[in-house]
């Protein structure tokens, strides 16, 4: 096992190895990336976050990295998602005259209440703080207020003495307010804070940039295994190319989602090399996973196939790193 040395600051200096977990947003589809991470976990009979120094989850997958964090098995975090999915995106109603109304209700209210997801996650996380996490996390969200990026992080160097004290259930509502499906969680320090998909809904960057400025990293050791929640073939349509905000008003948040994906996906692809990133984002059909419905035996039957793939390779790529034990500064 390679060893650790630390700089006095908990940071790892002059690893040969340094490897990070990314884990994208992506709502109830996080079931996927949960079910991938646990079948890897029953096929090669290992805990995935033995071999990863640092891990990064925007949104659904900030969830998942904070309940990898606090020792949750990926498997329980599957249970989760399939016992508290439903009442989390409640609300779509048996009835045609209550989807008309949440529907139009959409256009002028956010689409869901946060208490079942806040209940939720209270459940699933106690009173533990992020200085309880295990592992090296960060967690990005984004503060409307100040108009800002805002990352929540372990405290894995000196500076970090304040994101420690603050429940993971908090992180987690912060991290996963999706603005116009549920409202912006105003508990951290009175701050305005929103969904980190809004500016890293694929964390990979967000992720490598810790390891080399806060950790002080060098590039030629770092490698990432990047997590999608499915990836849909779009159809664009021709209007899009002169159109309006009408024509725009259904593409545009995907577009830019999609964009900032393969954009911080290419950038860390260029700095490291193709040797030392992998991604699994499978392509699906348009329409067949949506943010807000769970679609459990679809979801779990994807993640069951692509893991069958993907697995000799996480062998081959990850699996001969175990990570040094993380110890945190301040608690």
């Amino acid at each position: 096992m390679e060893q650790e040395k630390s700089s006095g600051q908990g940071t790892p200096q002059n690893l040969k190895r340094f490897q990070i977990l990314s884990l994208d947003g992506g709502g109830i589809k996080g079931l996927f990336s949960a079910a991938v991470l646990a079948h890897l976990e029953d096929d090669l009979n290992l805990r995935v976050t033995d071999h990863f120094d640092l891990v990064v989850g925007t949104s659904t997958g900030g969830i998942i990295a904070l309940a990898l964090g606090i020792g949750m098995t990926p498997r329980e975090i599957v249970h989760f998602y399939v016992n508290k999915g439903p009442d989390i995106f409640a609300g779509r109603g048996p009835t045609v005259p209550k989807r008309m109304w949440h529907w139009w209700r959409h256009w002028f209210r956010n689409k869901f209440k946060s208490l079942p997801l806040e209940k939720a996650l209270k459940e699933c996380f106690g009173e533990k703080r992020l200085a309880d996490s295990k592992k090296r996390l960060v967690i990005p969200s984004y503060s409307l207020g100040e108009d800002d990026i805002y990352l929540f992080k372990t405290p894995h160097h000196e500076r970090l003495t304040r994101d420690y004290k603050v429940p993971i259930w908090k992180v987690a509502m912060s991290t996963s307010a999706a603005p116009t499906f549920f409202p912006c969680f105003g508990e951290v320090d009175r701050i305005r804070l929103v969904d980190g998909g809004v500016w890293a809904n694929n964390p990979i960057m967000v992720g490598i940039a810790e390891a080399v400025s806060m950790l002080h990293v060098p590039l030629e050791a770092i490698y990432v295994l990047s997590l999608g929640t499915t990836n849909e073939v779009k159809n664009r349509p021709n209007e899009l190319d002169h159109g309006g905000i009408w024509q725009w008003k259904r593409s545009a948040i995907d577009v830019v989602l999609r964009g900032q994906s393969i954009g911080a996906f290419t950038q860390a692809f260029h700095l490291l090399g193709s040797d030392k990133v992998y991604r699994i984002d499978p392509k699906v059909p348009d329409r067949l996973f949506a943010l807000d419905k769970l679609t459990e035996e679809a979801l779990l039957g994807k993640a069951a196939h692509e893991s069958r793939f993907h697995t000799p390779k996480f062998k081959e790529r990850f699996m001969g790193h175990i990570a040094p034990e993380y110890k945190p500064i301040h608690y």
